[in-house]
């Protein structure tokens, strides 16, 4: 019995309803699971890992044999684990194999017609040529014309093609496994059914994915020539979600057993502060604040359409040697796609989205910024006050609507920014004088000041009992590191945090606690009179003091 005989016997005996309904609502494709090709047949399994170019054209076959009104295309997932691979470290032995790599969608191009084959007519015997097109540059012409009475060489004309959709996409590793090494990056070609609209916002930039498809190798072009270097790139398969977001990390019966202690603590508060930089001594109000970041609150959407976001954004700065850079930096790594960049080494496209030209993808590209790659996580940014004006621009629609729109060349589009905003920035004058109104010193816009739910100023002022105690901290860390030990280890803290962002999705707010947080708001705004009149707070911050007091519930577990 050959391949296809074979391959159509497996589709009929396990496959067959799915076909039927797949052909009779329309579908593209049916998804197969690689486990069922190897219960079937080892050999077939095996070869399709080594020659998948060679098996899924019998699969395509295989299909016509099923008597049904419409051929759908054959997909495989679920392939073993031995050839999953991180993207740095595909090679030439993995070229012409099954491969399966994970990454973020850097940047996408926008869908466009291919050919896939060319029909010709010969003009001395009308014979009807069929050329197959493999390149992705050139079309490729008939040598010598295929009837043996004719053997007319060149001058076909073309009389019909057949096209198909494609859509490149550049793939970048995820940032939690290539901590300290240059993120590994491919490119991606997705055709046919893998470029329909729904798949077109999965491989949109900003998004987590697994691709299976084959590796294959292209030339590389130097001047218009082809050169003995080459390029990899992935034909995809199969596309699916990876989302290994904060809500999804592995939590056992045990963890949960410890959470929910932890939560039912009275001092619950304190230990998360403590756990939050622990060899960086004092700044317990901020701490506090980035736990209750870290947990956020409760996005609302309202019955017109418009949504409150949950997250919550929080503003240091201060003069230079605090730690502030410190703390940045150790936040970012806490959550699962946590980013850390500094201001002053990012522009606008950089932190947001933007579009740039191609020729490797094709045409205009959108590519996605770093507040999109965090989607869903933290961002860390340092020297706040020293972005470019235009890029502070940029963050606005970020840090309110949590989206990004960009408009440029041809590409329309909005890509989600869910991210909390940790900023850190310097004085004006590189130190806070205290004869200027504070305002005044801080290079950062109002508006985007009024999107900070917390500002925190810090000063360095000279104190003996506090200078005292803070050096005894720096020796005790240097002489017992040991004592540093924060108490909720930063696994169990992830845990937690996940565990809180999956069981609470919904938060009820009491009359006594809506009361006193309006009086508190009221009460806030109608304090500074006068000329010497400090940040003001603005409706902005009454939805943050919501936001914290959710968080706050969260980190007890409790719905109200």
């Amino acid at each position: 019995m050959d391949i296809e005989e074979k391959l159509s016997n497996f589709l009929h005996s396990k496959y067959y309803n799915e076909l039927v309904k797949a052909a009779s609502q329309g579908k593209d494709f049916i998804v197969i699971d690689f486990a069922d090709i190897d219960m079937f047949d080892p050999v077939i399994a095996d070869q399709l890992l080594e020659h998948p170019k060679d098996i899924m054209k019998h699969f395509e076959e295989a299909v016509k044999n099923i008597d049904i009104p419409s051929i759908p295309e054959i997909k495989i997932r679920n392939i073993p684990e031995s050839n999953r691979i991180r993207i740095r470290n595909l090679r030439s032995k993995n070229i012409g194999k099954l491969i399966s790599v994970e990454g973020l969608v850097k940047s996408a191009s926008e869908v466009k017609p291919q050919l896939e084959t060319v029909y010709f007519k010969c003009p001395d015997c009308g014979t009807i040529m069929e050329i197959p097109q493999e390149s992705t540059n050139f079309i490729k012409y008939p040598k010598i014309c295929t009837n043996p009475a004719c053997r007319r060489r060149g001058g076909f004309e073309i009389v019909d093609k057949k096209l198909f959709d494609v859509r490149w996409i550049r793939l970048i590793e995820p940032f939690e496994i290539t901590e300290g090494e240059k993120p590994g990056e491919i490119t991606v070609m997705l055709k046919k059914s893998l470029t329909t609209p729904k798949y077109q916002r999965m491989t949109d930039p900003g998004n987590k994915i697994k691709v299976i498809g084959i590796l294959k190798e292209i030339p590389k072009r130097v001047n218009g020539k082809k050169s003995v270097k080459m390029d990899m790139i992935i034909e995809a398969i199969y596309v699916e979600p990876s989302e290994k977001d904060i809500e999804e990390i592995e939590i056992t019966p045990e963890d949960e057993k410890k959470i929910k202690e932890l939560a039912s603590d009275p001092n619950i508060y304190k230990k998360l502060v403590g756990s939050i930089a622990p060899a960086i001594y004092g700044f317990d109000e901020i701490k506090e604040a980035i736990v209750l970041q870290l947990f956020g609150g409760i996005p609302h959407v309202l019955p017109d359409g418009s949504r409150i976001r949950g997250n919550i954004h929080i503003l240091i700065t201060g003069d230079p040697g605090v730690g502030k850079s410190v703390i940045l930096n150790l936040v970012s790594k806490i959550v699962p796609r946590g980013k850390y960049v500094s201001g002053k080494g990012v522009s606008g496209a950089g932190l947001t989205a933007t579009v740039r030209k191609d020729e490797e993808l094709g045409g205009w590209v959108l590519e996605a910024g770093a507040l999109v790659l965090a989607n869903n996580g933290m961002i860390s940014i340092d020297e706040f006050d020293k972005m470019n004006k235009d890029d502070m621009i940029a963050m606005h629609e970020a840090m309110s609507i949590e989206t990004i729109s960009i408009a440029k060349a041809s590409i329309v589009a909005t890509l989600p920014a869910r991210t909390a905003v940790l900023a850190g920035a310097n004085p004006k004058y590189g130190r806070f004088d205290p004869f200027r109104p504070i305002l005044e010193q801080i290079q950062i816009p109002d508006t985007l000041m009024s999107r900070f739910d917390l500002k925190f100023v810090l000063r360095d002022r000279p104190d003996r009992e506090r200078d005292e105690k803070l050096a005894s901290h720096i020796s005790l860390s240097r002489l017992n590191p040991e004592k540093m030990e924060p108490p909720i280890d930063t696994n169990l803290l992830r845990k937690y945090i996940s565990y809180a962002k999956r069981t609470i999705k919904n938060i009820e707010m009491t009359p006594e606690s809506a009361n006193m947080l309006k009086d508190f708001y009221v009460d806030m705004r109608n304090k500074y009179t006068g000329q010497d009149q400090a940040v003001p707070i603005t409706l902005r911050q009454y939805e943050a003091l919501i936001r914290l007091s959710e968080a706050s519930a969260k980190i007890r577990l409790s719905k109200k």
